[in-house]
């Protein structure tokens, strides 16, 4: 009787549970938000994610359950996203429902047959950048800061085109992570959760050299502050389309016009995939006939 009864209130317990992560109740909206708690707020790019997601829920797609969603009505969001955003945009937006609906039913214990994102096809994406920074439009950036006085923007500029490291990366460097002598710079947590340590050229060690703080941050500016200066210059010197991401696709092409190789770069920009690397270098066609030319 007592085994009976320990059974029933196993068999009664996972009824509950069937219930309450029932896919008729739950609408996708419900796991994007808890997925915003559970898995996004653990993330370093948290607040790009949660930025993204908290537009993903405005869609109407968020208002069917589990059980309602079909790869039909995924495809269907797909299409009115790229009426007005990127590939890239609607790529990142199907990859967070994707992930999202796994984790509900692997780790949360939701009660899914089958993950219909899976069956969507991601649209291609052409808006690959080639955008290359000029010498004249490096001395355009920097005279327009030194005429605001803001040395402290040129200095990560620079750094920039000098180490291929991201903006979020100079901008957390702190001073124990720099060793001088060694010529290096160790970044213990990037975008791709790895660490890395980047060497540094005679460029690059002057400018840390010039600071004037050798304690905490290397370089003492915001994140917003950087935004806002960023656009300001732009549109103080009339330089059309250039973003600040692009001095990393810069300094990488440049590394590779120095003669480096394949490792030897991805070493410096933190690229676990060297293949990825092609995304960011376009090299000059008359520098590699002019190489070809001497040997």
């Amino acid at each position: 009787m007592a085994w009976a009864n320990k059974e029933e209130a196993k068999r009664s317990s996972l009824r509950t549970l069937r219930q309450l992560f029932d896919p008729r109740k739950i609408t996708l909206r419900d796991v994007l938000t808890r997925y915003i708690e559970d898995v996004s707020a653990q993330k370093i790019s948290r607040e790009t994610e949660q930025y993204r997601i908290a537009k993903l829920l405005r869609a109407p797609v968020c208002d069917l359950t589990l059980y309602e969603l079909s790869p039909n009505a995924i495809a269907q969001f797909r299409n009115n996203r790229l009426l007005e955003a990127k590939p890239s945009t609607v790529c990142r937006e199907l990859h967070i429902i994707k992930q999202s609906i796994n984790i509900a039913k692997y780790e949360w214990g939701y009660d899914i047959e089958e993950n219909p994102a899976e069956f969507v096809k991601y649209p291609k994406i052409r808006n690959a950048r080639s955008r290359r920074v000029s010498e004249y439009e490096i001395q355009l950036v920097v005279d327009a800061l030194t005429e605001i006085e803001r040395d402290d923007i040129i200095a990560v500029f620079l750094f920039a085109l000098q180490t291929a490291m991201r903006r979020g990366e100079i901008l957390s460097l702190q001073w124990h992570h720099v060793d001088l002598k060694r010529r290096t710079a160790h970044l213990p947590m990037t975008k791709n959760g790895f660490a890395r340590t980047v060497p540094l050229t005679n460029a690059a060690l002057n400018i840390l050299r010039n600071q004037t703080t050798k304690k905490g941050s290397v370089f003492d500016v915001t994140s917003d502050a950087l935004k806002m200066c960023w656009r300001r210059i732009m549109l103080k010197t009339g330089i059309n389309d250039l973003h600040f991401h692009d001095l990393r696709h810069e300094a990488i092409s440049r590394f590779f016009e120095l003669g480096l190789s394949m490792p030897e770069v991805a070493l410096i920009s933190g690229h676990r995939d060297p293949r990825m690397l092609f995304r960011y270098t376009h090299l000059v066609p008359y520098q590699l006939a002019e190489k070809l030319g001497s040997m």
